[in-house]
This record gives C-alpha cells, structure tokens and sequence, in this order.
C-alpha cells in the first residue's frame, strides 16, 4: 500500500485504490488513511481527498464525517440497481444516435471502434479500458441531448471500477469489441430500436462478466 507510483491524479489513484478493493488486496473493513496515502502516491491529501470521495461514490468505501474511511463494496442488489440504470441511460444514448448522429459524428465512430481492433489483439486491458471510455463517450456526445450525456457519464463514474474490471476475464476484450459491432451497426443504419437493444444487451454482458469474476475473487 506504501508503493510510490508515477501517476498521481485523483482518478489514477481512484483507480489504483478500487483495482485493489475489488481483488480483495484490501478487504472490506480496512481503514483508508488520507496522510498515509497522500505519502504513498506522493502527493497531497488534496487528490487523495478527492479519490476517495470518488471511491464512496461507487460503495467501495465508507466514508463518514469525522471519521477514517473504510474499504466496503456495495451490496449485491445496489450494484445491479446500478447496472440496471445504466443499461437504460446508455441504451437511450445509442438509440437517439441512431437518428441524431450527424456524418461526421458517426466517422468517428467507426474509426474509434475500427482503433480499438488492434488493442484487442494485442491484449492490453489498460489500454483497450481507455479506448472504450472514449467509445462511449462518443455515444453520449452524439445523442445530443446534453442532459442525458451528464446523468450516463456520471453514472457511468460510479461504475468505473466494476466495468474495468470484468477486462480482466480471459476473451472478455474481443466480446466486448464484438458487441460494439452490434451497436455500431445499428447506429450507422438508423436502426433506433436495434441500437437500443444491442447496447442494454452489452450492459447486461458486462454486468455478467463483473460477476463471473468477482465470483473467483
């Protein structure tokens, strides 16, 4: 826990701090010290304060006023009341894509998605996390509906580290990458309500995976 590392953002060390929970490295019940961690990554208490907020966002600590957090994880019926909304807010951001996307819009996302072929061959789950946040992204832009992109990125935060994880499972990288094929097939037609239904279903996926592998954890 006392490892220096290069990278130091609130979000790298949020990241760093939930691969750990997750894996069990740290258990639920752990106490977070803000001082001890601010002297592990290197930094100030200022990211440190932030990353652990962002952590409370997602359930994976708790964290009261005036009190040391604590490493916990969500329950069961709270992620997958998660994933449920998530699956409607992105579904709804792919179908209005499907009709709202302009030319432009839609070049870049077959060139996302066609960039992202080569990071699957080449295995890399870090990288391949960065390109599907980038994918998204574009999706959310593209439904144009300003309101709607807030509320799916911001759900979309608090589920971060249960997404990134499941890129973990063998083969998970080229099913994903598959299942974007659907989606962006749908878009790229207009099909609105085949663009809704491919996307729910790889959120339904990705759910699935996350706990096939927090079931060997």
């Amino acid at each position: 826990m006392h490892q220096r590392l290069t990278r130091t953002s609130a979000e790298d060390i949020r990241q760093k701090l939930a691969d750990r929970i997750i894996s069990g490295e740290l258990a639920p019940g752990t106490a977070l010290d803000e001082t001890s961690l601010a002297a592990a990554f290197a930094v100030s208490r200022t990211p440190v304060r932030e990353a652990l907020r962002l952590l409370a966002a997602s359930g994976l600590i708790d964290q009261k006023p005036h009190a040391q957090a604590l490493v916990a994880k969500p329950d069961d019926a709270t992620l997958a009341g998660m994933f449920e909304v998530m699956g409607h807010l992105e579904a709804l951001c792919a179908g209005l894509c499907a009709i709202a996307m302009t030319a432009p819009e839609r070049d870049a996302l077959e060139r996302q998605h066609a960039l992202m072929a080569p990071i699957v061959r080449a295995g890399s789950a870090v990288e391949y996390s960065q390109a599907n946040d980038v994918f998204h992204s574009t999706i959310y832009d593209g439904a144009h509906n300003g309101y709607l992109a807030e509320i799916t990125r911001s759900t979309r935060l608090r589920l971060q580290p249960f997404r990134r994880a499941q890129f973990n499972l063998l083969q998970r990288l080229r099913q994903s990458h598959q299942e974007h094929d659907r989606v962006v097939e749908a878009i790229l037609q207009g099909d609105r309500k085949g663009a809704e239904s491919a996307m729910r279903a790889h959120i339904a996926i990705v759910e699935d995976a996350y706990n096939t592998l927090s079931q060997t954890r």
